[in-house]
């Protein structure tokens, strides 16, 4: 089945009722997310890109999400276990509070991630989004920093926009909004600037590409008055375009800000 044909019947089985839904089956059967080939259910990967999807459980850095070898105590393992920090966490200052992931940029996740960011797969956001908004409960949990959060997508420079016609960031953000019941503000942070691409930069440049290429608009403002705020990204590689994305919220006087991003990229394990 062609993407066009992928697309359009994920479509009609989301705005068919229940028996029209399953009669749509026989004629577009569900398939594999990141492959294409059929499975029992919609939204589901099949044993093959299961197995090369890297989720991110257990052991992970509190402040950017990378997982770390050890037994699930601490980052995103027990509540009471102190977090856990990575050494580039150690050396690299986080303007955010914490960060979840959901997956590693590799295999399944890096595949599905360039899809949905390059390959005109829009119809996969709601499933990632929901992945996503998983990997995020913790951060707004009742207690957390990001209890009752506006949730906010890293925003994407209007001509890079009106190439790739979305913002995969937002797709996914309107869902973890939409799974814990958050307010979604995908207009509270603009990107000001245009920046080049980020790959094959050094760490150092990679954040001086990025700096103070966002900004709150005025007439937003008044809506962050203290909240605290659920960054939202595709994937984190330096944590640079995220620390330049907080570093305009923080400044437009936000609360505390966490960072939720569907990939983490990881060092060679």
């Amino acid at each position: 089945m062609g993407l066009q044909s992928r697309t359009l019947a994920g479509m009609m089985k989301a705005a068919l009722p229940g028996a029209m839904t399953a009669a749509l089956r026989i004629v577009y059967p569900s398939q594999c997310l990141c492959c294409g080939e059929t499975v029992d259910a919609d939204d589901a990967l099949c044993p093959v890109c299961w197995r090369d999807a890297d989720f991110v459980a257990g052991s992970a850095c509190a402040r950017c999400g990378v997982p770390l070898p050890g037994d699930g105590e601490g980052g995103t393992g027990a509540p009471d276990a102190a977090p856990l920090s990575c050494d580039d966490c150690l050396s690299i200052v986080r303007p955010w509070a914490a960060a979840r992931a959901a997956l590693t940029y590799a295999g399944t996740g890096r595949t599905l991630a360039l899809a949905l960011k390059h390959a005109d797969r829009s119809d996969l956001a709601p499933a990632l989004g929901r992945w996503l908004a998983r990997a995020a409960a913790p951060l707004v949990a009742p207690g957390a920093p990001g209890q009752g959060a506006l949730v906010v997508p890293v925003p994407v420079h209007f001509r890079r926009l009106l190439k790739r016609k979305y913002n995969q960031a937002a797709l996914m953000s309107a869902q973890v909004a939409r799974v814990h019941g958050l307010t979604h503000a995908p207009r509270l942070l603009a990107r000001v600037r245009a920046t080049p691409a980020q790959d094959h930069r050094s760490v150092a440049d990679r954040f001086a590409n990025v700096a103070g290429a966002m900004a709150v608009p005025a007439q937003h403002a008044r809506a962050l008055d203290g909240r605290p705020v659920l960054l939202v990204d595709d994937v984190m590689t330096s944590g640079a375009t995220l620390a330049a994305a907080a570093d305009a919220l923080l400044a437009a006087g936000s609360g505390p800000v966490s960072v939720a991003v569907l990939c983490r990229a990881v060092k060679d394990r």
